[in-house]
């Protein structure tokens, strides 16, 4: 049988609680804290180093130039990975949060000084193709090796033959900038624009400007993977876009192991004519097309005359949309022979 034991009360003293060997100081000196956004890139950079990103960087990318001093293209990439993680709106807003902890920031990359603003205004300037190639297929190729997940992310789209399909963007775009007239007197200096590097005179459609600057996105449409951006100025290099758009998307499927037969190209914007038929061989695509010389075809016209092949219309609009399938028009310079379906708008 357990006895009960009566435990006295005993008062204790509250007054203190803390260990008498504690000592707090405090300073009127002021001291900043460390911001949120630091411990995201403690956290990335590490990862980074250990999957030898970091190392391919500096090992793979050389650009040479001579006011860089003692600064390498890891310098600079360390200042646009900070800048990309902190988010801040302009350069100038994001070295004034990164100037008192810019040591220990650059440790993070094995670094020991932060490049000058205008340093990375340099080395931005001088940044040649080669170099630009080599980072953007060493990004690509981490992309790819190393997905998110283990999923696979191919949107498990059908075709009516039951084939599997992957479907992938290709974009191209083009966007015009206003130059406001400057004075050209003998007493003045020539004028220089800074637009003169990345745009030049072009087609500007309806878009209002003086010179142009064109881009071609590719995207894999499932997972919104953005594997390359290309840009030139002016009307721009589209047909050569297209093929490093094709190289990109031919490491995606060899990546994921996928045939190139599974995948699916769907152009836009100025990737709507024939002639670039003849770089999608071996790739199924669709295609908006803006060739409209193809209307005058004998085939296509007698079939424009006969009844069409699907009618629709929406209730809010008075539109009604009509569709014509031509299973094979010649399209092109080659007269490749392809599947051509017209839509005509008629309003009630």
């Amino acid at each position: 049988m357990r006895k009960n034991n009566n435990v006295p009360n005993k008062e204790v003293d509250m007054t203190s609680i803390a260990d008498s060997s504690v000592i707090i100081q405090t300073s009127s000196e002021s001291v900043p804290a460390t911001p949120s956004w630091f411990g995201e890139v403690a956290l990335i950079i590490p990862y980074l180093r250990k999957q030898g990103v970091l190392s391919a960087i500096s090992s793979q990318v050389r650009l040479a130039r001579r006011r860089f001093g003692h600064y390498e293209v890891i310098d600079f990439l360390a200042v646009l990975f900070g800048y990309e993680i902190l988010g801040e709106r302009t350069l100038e807003e994001f070295y004034e949060q990164l100037l008192p902890l810019a040591q220990p920031f650059m440790a993070l990359f094995n670094r020991e000084r932060l490049p000058s603003r205008s340093a990375l205004s340099r080395f931005l300037a001088s940044l040649t193709w080669e170099a630009t190639e080599a980072l953007r297929t060493l990004f690509l190729a981490d992309l790819l090796a190393r997905p998110l997940d283990k999923e696979r992310h191919t949107g498990q789209l059908v075709d009516r033959a039951g084939n599997a399909r992957v479907v992938f963007d290709i974009d191209g775009t083009r966007q015009a900038a206003r130059q406001r007239a400057l004075p050209v007197t003998e007493e003045l200096p020539a004028p220089q624009r800074r637009l003169n590097q990345v745009c030049a005179p072009g087609y500007t459609g309806r878009k209002r400007g003086e010179v142009v600057r064109t881009r071609t996105v590719v995207s894999q449409a499932h997972r919104y993977h953005w594997l390359g951006s290309f840009g030139n100025s002016g009307n721009g290099r589209y047909r050569e876009e297209l093929r490093c758009a094709l190289t990109a998307i031919r490491g995606y499927l060899e990546a994921h192991h996928l045939s190139p037969i599974s995948a699916l190209l769907r152009l836009d914007g100025q990737y709507g004519t024939g002639a670039v038929i003849a770089d999608l061989a071996g790739f199924s695509f669709v295609m908006r097309g803006k060739d409209y010389t193809v209307l005058d075809r004998e085939s296509v016209q007698s079939r424009l005359h006969l009844p069409a092949d699907q009618q629709f219309s929406r209730p809010e609009s008075e539109l009604v949309r009509t569709l014509y399938d031509c299973p094979d028009v010649a399209v092109g310079p080659d007269g490749q022979r392809c599947r051509v379906a017209l839509s005509q708008t008629l309003l009630y």
